[in-house]
């Protein structure tokens, strides 16, 4: 899987931009706030239909404009696949694969692969719940369109469900609705929780080994599923937690609420870890990422570096630019000290300023 090029029109400072990338390693360097970020926002938006900076839309379309333009050319398992995005204020964005429209744009998710590691990802360890669950939730959406299905229509059963729980002091019916939607709850509930079991699962079979060497074998790292409901218990969890619901107007038992805790020798690394325990668990936990894309997909993700070498010491910084050989590669920096400093190869380089790129090889 590599990305071939890349157009932009209207998005965020570029209006016009065309870029074709080295199916190897590529350097987009420059000062902070020209625009290097923004390049690596559309090739996010590419693959998962979303930035990873913003929720809206319509916040990543130039302020000069209405609409804005991504055109990815990609080749998969040599064949070249084009990939259209167009996002606008008003609207909902319109995506189309070899110049068919697709119907939704979820349908787009899987057809490119890719792992972002950014600065905010070192703090994924210790940060909130809803960051773990966002992890993995983005992941899985990629890998398993039948997990994509499942969290999508758990999701929105959530939405009626907390809906009917606000107005049921005015209507004492919808306490009958909320038992019907319930079933739909459990049915892709329990569905959710047993994916993440098994991903869970899989992942521990690769991280182990991958902090193992970034910490110099002194560490065994292991991710535990901490759900807030198992599978066997959600029903009448949920059923005897349903005044509860009523009164705080909110569903608060399922999967919405789970958590993923990380042990480095069976101490909690959020809880007790030293900060650079906390970013060695964080950097393997996307190195595995990249592992278990390939394991399943067959295939190697594109990887995305955005500025993260910099929150990185030398030892963490050379064990990641060693152990992405193989791999595609975009990476984001201010300056090539990094790569010069550890003698690392790398195959083309773009300069970027002010939302003007130029190739200096």
């Amino acid at each position: 899987m590599i990305i071939k090029s890349l157009e932009l029109k209207d998005f965020r400072n570029y209006k016009e931009l065309s870029i074709d990338f080295d199916s190897g390693v590529n350097i987009l360097y420059g000062d902070n706030a020209q625009g290097k970020t923004n390049v690596l926002e559309a090739v996010y938006y590419t693959a998962t239909t979303r930035s990873h900076k913003s929720s809206k839309d319509k916040d990543v379309i130039n302020f000069d404009a209405d609409e804005a333009h991504i055109k990815t050319i990609i080749d998969k398992e040599g064949i070249e696949r084009r990939i259209d995005m167009h996002l606008r204020r008003a609207k909902s964005k319109g995506i189309a694969v070899d110049k068919v429209r697709l119907k939704k744009a979820v349908e787009l998710l899987g057809i490119l692969n890719i792992v972002l590691f950014s600065p905010e990802d070192l703090s994924i360890i210790k940060n909130a719940p809803s960051e773990r669950r966002h992890f993995v939730d983005m992941e899985l959406c990629q890998l398993d369109q039948i997990y994509l299905y499942d969290l999508n229509n758990y999701n929105k059963i959530i939405n009626q469900r907390n809906r009917l729980l606000k107005d049921v002091h005015f209507n004492s019916d919808y306490r009958e609705m909320i038992k019907i939607w319930d079933n739909q709850l459990l049915s892709y509930g329990i569905k959710l929780i047993k994916r993440r079991e098994k991903f869970v699962e899989q992942l521990n079979g690769i991280i182990e080994e991958i902090h193992g060497k970034l910490s110099g074998e002194r560490e065994k790292l292991s991710i535990k599923y901490a759900p807030h409901v198992t599978a066997d218990e959600f029903e009448d969890k949920l059923k005897n937690s349903l005044e509860r619901d009523i009164k705080l107007k909110m569903t608060g038992t399922g999967p919405h609420r789970d958590d993923f805790i990380f042990y480095a020798n069976d101490i909690d690394v959020r809880v007790y870890g030293s900060q650079g325990q906390q970013r060695t668990a964080a950097l393997s936990l996307k190195l595995s990422e990249i592992e278990l894309v390939k394991q399943i997909t067959r295939d190697n993700p594109v990887l995305l570096l955005d500025d993260v070498l910099s929150e990185l010491d030398s030892n963490r910084q050379t064990y990641l630019l060693n152990n992405i050989g193989g791999i595609q590669t975009i990476i984001t920096c201010t300056g090539l000290d990094d790569f010069v400093n550890n003698r690392f190869e790398y195959d083309k380089v773009f300069k970027v300023n002010n939302g003007i790129i130029t190739s200096e090889n």
